[in-house]
């Protein structure tokens, strides 16, 4: 804002209309400033640049969208969206997701037909998971997660860790999935990745009546759903400090999970909801 520079020229003697005429702007808008240095707008805008920078160091993945709603829905503030852009914008406020560095291999070959064809999305809880493996340092060595995700609710519903990635790895993930939802005829779509491809990943699903699912063609966006939650699993996470141990690192896993993920988290996806309170609002309905 150039209004100060006009007092400051007025103090060096510089007359106040001769200053204003060559900034470009005129002396009433001047004085109008002078009786109100900080306008309602701008009083205004400060205080939803603080509460968009608080929700953002609260998760840094956050963009203009997902802030603009957590304004509205847990802050109370009645705020357009354009407007929240553009503060964002000036701000220089923006997700921030790192994709994954990829594996450097030759995708194997295909054991389980494609049920999905790219076809990512699903209406209905426990009718197609996506899962895959990340690996992440510490001090002791990587500690590698497998990770099954709903395509429905998005919700994280197997889990597993170490410290090699083996077809065990995946395999107890795939397990603790079943043992949590208990599903019937659920597809499992994966990459096509050694520990997916093991006869005893295969013998899981098909002892469960799972279907296995990959795709024919190795393409980054068959595995973009699972892509987008270690992203964020890494900014909010593993960059956030330097982990001395697995077993450190295991926890603060399983806690962003468990009460930030799936508790805090609102997606676009689902309506701004929680993965946990779409559930049960999915849940409520199928029992009524």
């Amino acid at each position: 804002m150039m209004y100060p520079l006009v007092g400051e020229l007025a103090a060096e003697g510089i007359a106040v209309a001769r200053a204003c005429r060559v900034l470009g702007f005129s002396k009433q808008a001047y004085f109008a400033w002078r009786a109100e240095p900080v306008s309602k707008r701008d009083w205004e805008d400060a205080h939803l640049i603080n509460a968009a920078l608080d929700v953002h160091a609260d998760d840094p993945a956050f963009g203009y969208r997902l802030i603009h709603d957590e304004l509205q829905l847990t802050r109370g503030l009645a705020v357009g969206r354009n407007r929240v852009h553009r503060l964002c914008k000036q701000q220089r406020l923006a997700s921030v997701i790192v994709k994954r560095r990829g594996r450097g291999k030759t995708p194997g070959p295909v054991v389980h037909d494609d049920h999905v064809k790219r076809r990512f999305g699903a209406e209905h809880l426990d009718r197609l998971w996506y899962v895959d493996i990340s690996e992440h340092p510490t001090a002791e060595g990587k500690l590698y997660v497998c990770a099954i995700k709903d395509a429905a609710s998005t919700r994280i519903v197997g889990l597993s860790m170490g410290p090699r990635m083996t077809a065990d790895l995946a395999c107890a993930a795939l397990r603790h999935a079943i043992m949590l939802r208990r599903p019937a005829g659920t597809i499992v779509h994966s990459d096509r990745g050694s520990q997916f491809r093991s006869k005893a990943f295969a013998n899981i699903l098909r002892h469960h009546g799972l279907r296995g699912s990959m795709g024919r063609v190795a393409s980054a966006a068959d595995n973009a759903a699972m892509e987008s939650f270690f992203a964020l699993l890494q900014k909010n996470v593993l960059n956030s400090r330097r982990w001395t141990s697995r077993d450190e690192l295991r926890i603060a896993i399983l806690t962003w999970i468990e009460r930030d993920y799936h508790r805090r988290r609102r997606q676009a996806s689902l309506s701004r909801l929680t993965p946990i309170e779409y559930e049960t609002i999915m849940t409520a309905a199928l029992a009524a």
